[in-house]
């Protein structure tokens, strides 16, 4: 797997009011990889996300993405290098059915996503891709269910497949297995790792579990500042991780299991 960085960030600090919630923040992604951002709540796993994805400025530092700085682009801009987020809380339209969340998705990637004076048969092109998606993320029998009546499972699959459909080269996903029964985790580990194929994935992630399984490389945060970064063998071990992460005594059975 190639050792290149298609994500850095150098010193990357963001201030609110006298409130550091990222500190100094160094973070090197190397592609190919699944990438972990995890730490307590509060650690400012969020607040990097919103800083690399153009939501917040940062107050001072630079983030680059294949060496390039990125650090004044905006969202949309980053977006078609191939940077894309998806969010914490599940952003597809409930009412629309499964394939059609997509194909809007593809209007976006083809800047057609405003054309309200087509008529929607001008769109039937976009049909056979939107369900070579669906059937990506094993949503195929979904394609005609409306969003609202999919199981939340089931949902966060369709937000990866119009994540997918901007033809990402990185993606962010914002603890992609929240509120999840242990079913629907074990769906999602499957499908990231399917679809992580020729990707980059950076990810905050709370269920070590999920982190374990998947991950490549993680890195700690605590109190907005980078408190370790490795392996999960080397980071579970950390005593500072264990501390600050999930209390001594409870890390210390994580990682002797």
């Amino acid at each position: 797997m190639t050792q290149e960085l298609i994500l850095e960030t150098r010193g990357l600090t963001k201030e609110f009011r006298g409130f550091t919630a990222v500190d100094d923040v160094n973070l090197k992604v190397q592609e190919g990889h699944i990438h972990a951002l995890i730490g307590p709540n509060g650690a400012g796993k969020t607040t990097v996300f919103n800083l690399l994805t153009k939501f917040l400025p940062p107050t001072r530092g630079e983030i680059l993405y294949r060496g390039k700085p990125i650090t004044r682009m905006k969202a949309n801009e980053i977006a078609r290098l191939g940077l894309v987020r998806s969010f914490q809380i599940s952003a597809v339209f409930g009412h629309m059915t499964a394939l059609e969340n997509v194909r809007v998705a593809l209007q976006r990637k083809l800047g057609t996503s405003f054309h309200f004076w087509k008529s929607e048969r001008s769109l039937d092109h976009l049909n056979d891709r939107a369900m070579e998606l669906l059937d990506e993320v094993g949503l195929a029998e979904y394609a005609d269910v409306l969003t609202v009546e999919m199981p939340y499972g089931r949902k966060r699959a369709l937000e990866v497949a119009t994540t997918l459909a901007l033809e990402p080269t990185m993606m962010l996903l914002d603890e992609p297995t929240q509120g999840m029964g242990a079913e629907d985790v074990d769906r999602i580990v499957e499908l990231i790792r399917r679809v992580s194929a020729g990707r980059t994935v950076l990810m905050v992630e709370h269920n070590l579990s999920v982190v374990s399984r998947l991950c490549d490389r993680i890195t700690v945060l605590a109190r907005g500042a980078v408190l370790a970064e490795g392996d999960y063998q080397e980071v579970s071990r950390n005593p500072q991780v264990r501390e600050a992460y999930m209390g001594s005594e409870a890390a210390a059975e994580e990682a002797s299991a």
